[in-house]
């Protein structure tokens, strides 16, 4: 008897449609997996027959051959271990196979039955909705997940023995979902108005939120650019629903979403500088989603700069300018989303005091240029704000709180953004961080003075075409600040000064 039952494979964040068939025939007996599975997806055999045995239910000697189509495309993961089960059942004649007309399926299995939870489900449920399935059934750690994609019945069941009972009609699976604590708020612990001075780290941190720009802080040890860049989510605007549901796809991908539902808060990544290129961008033979596309919609914080190997700080250098990361490997290729904020922090020189009034800096001109090049100078001109934090004056230590809060700076920033996306077209991007083409010339074009000063700092600091670029979209953003249509010679001005990294060492 032949049963096929529908799942899916995960590529990139896209769900591809895999059909489980599963011929129960007369012959020599034994179990045979066909459709380019990789070793886990073989080892499957051996888990479904060891939850069917502790179903106390007994499969007769048959010759069962089981594929996985399309039979060109590798699978991956152990989601196929449910769909297995279920269609070898119904082809022995277990359960009706009728029941099974309209569903998909998805879950691991483990040797005593149990559900376990499985990557990709949120991908899986809008193919499923997308191909117009009557119903997923998934283990109950993936069912917030699956429940974010609207007009999809969602079954969850942690055992197969639940299944099965659904399936045969004798029991029902409502959906019980695992109680969530809401989201804090992002600025509720980490305020703004907590760090000292600091005037121009916390107006480039609010042009950087405003516009989507990259940001890099450097200054001596101690001054506060940690503290800053951990204050930005607090400034940030809230997620969009898009925006929500494509950082939640990726982290599905990666296993991140067990009983956790929809996405409320955007992403702050900040890994150690001992971390991999494949770990920052993803890769390895099996490409998984590195922190970049963790990111997705949110902040990268590369604490340390320099202290990252060079040729991982060069991985990200296509990523940042093309919003996605792009991994071939042989026989396929995927893409992941990496439209981040990158948020850096460096000290201007091994010693750290490097420009500092009251502390000598010890390095030589050698070790401060050498250290200065751990951070090539094309992954610099893809920052847009490159700020000094200078150290704390010793009369601010031990005051109270000064400045806006967290929350004052956010509504300018949503303010801002919410003129973006007035003048976004279907083409246009929401956020000037993306502006480019047509769009940057026509809305970031600034007046008359504002061109020539920008003209006079691109021959003065040389900066290349990218950067000027850089300058014209910052101005844009902080016109979008003051509520100002036009781009005009002061905010080029701003725009320029925060540009430090490109004037020559003193």
């Amino acid at each position: 008897m032949l049963v096929r039952v529908r799942s899916g494979a995960v590529l990139g964040v896209n769900a591809i449609p895999v059909d489980v068939e599963v011929d129960s025939s007369l012959g020599m007996p034994g179990t045979h997996l066909v459709g380019l599975a990789s070793c886990a997806v073989q080892e499957a055999k051996v888990r479904v027959l060891a939850a069917i045995r502790n179903l106390d239910v007994k499969l007769p000697s048959k010759r069962v051959t089981i594929n996985l189509a399309p039979g060109d495309l590798r699978k991956e993961g152990t989601g196929f271990d449910l769909p297995i089960a279920v269609a070898l059942l119904a082809a022995t004649g277990e359960l009706p196979p009728e029941r099974l007309e309209g569903l998909q399926l998805v879950g691991e299995l483990a040797l005593s039955g149990e559900l376990k939870p499985v990557r990709g489900v949120l991908p899986l449920a809008i193919e499923a909705r997308r191909a117009g399935a009557r119903g997923l059934v998934v283990p109950q750690a993936n069912a917030l997940e699956a429940t974010v994609v609207d007009g999809l019945r969602i079954v969850a069941a942690s055992h197969l023995g639940e299944v099965v009972g659904w399936l045969a009609g004798r029991v029902a699976l409502p959906f019980r979902p695992v109680p969530v604590p809401p989201p804090a708020d992002p600025g509720a612990e980490l305020d703004l108005a907590d760090v000292l001075g600091q005037e121009v780290g916390k107006r480039a941190l609010e042009v950087a939120a405003a516009g989507g720009h990259n940001l890099l802080l450097f200054g001596p040890p101690g001054s506060g650019k940690t503290m800053l860049a951990r204050r930005l989510p607090g400034v940030l605007p809230p997620f969009t629903f898009e925006e929500a549901l494509e950082a939640t796809v990726v982290h599905s991908v990666a296993g991140l979403t067990r009983h956790r539902g929809l996405l409320l808060e955007r992403p702050f990544r900040a890994p150690h500088h001992s971390i991999s290129d494949a770990g920052l961008v993803g890769g390895t033979s099996n490409p998984r989603p590195g922190e970049i596309s963790l990111a997705h919609h949110g902040i990268l914080f590369l604490d340390e700069l320099p202290e990252f190997r060079r040729h991982v700080l060069e991985a990200l250098r296509q990523p940042l300018e093309d919003g996605e990361v792009a991994l071939a490997r042989a026989g396929r290729s995927v893409t992941y989303p990496s439209q981040v904020m990158l948020v850096a922090a460096m000290n201007p020189c091994p010693c750290g005091h490097h420009g500092d009034r009251t502390r000598s800096c010890r390095c030589t001109a050698h070790e401060l240029v050498k250290y200065r090049r751990r951070v090539s100078g094309p992954l610099l001109d893809r920052i847009d704000l490159q700020v000094d934090v200078p150290a704390v004056p010793p009369a601010l230590l031990g005051a109270g709180a000064t400045g806006p809060s967290s929350s004052e700076v956010r509504a300018r920033v949503a303010a801002a953004r919410e003129r973006q996306a007035a003048r976004a077209g279907p083409r246009v991007a929401r956020c000037n961080a993306r502006l480019k083409g047509a769009a940057l010339r026509r809305l970031c074009a600034p007046d008359a003075a504002g061109a020539q000063l920008l003209a006079q700092a691109v021959t003065r600091l040389g900066l290349s075409a990218r950067a000027h670029d850089k300058v014209l979209r910052v101005a844009r953003t902080i016109a979008d600040l003051a509520g100002e249509e036009g781009v005009r010679a002061p905010h080029v001005a701003e725009a320029i000064q925060y540009r430090a990294l490109d004037r020559p060492l003193t």
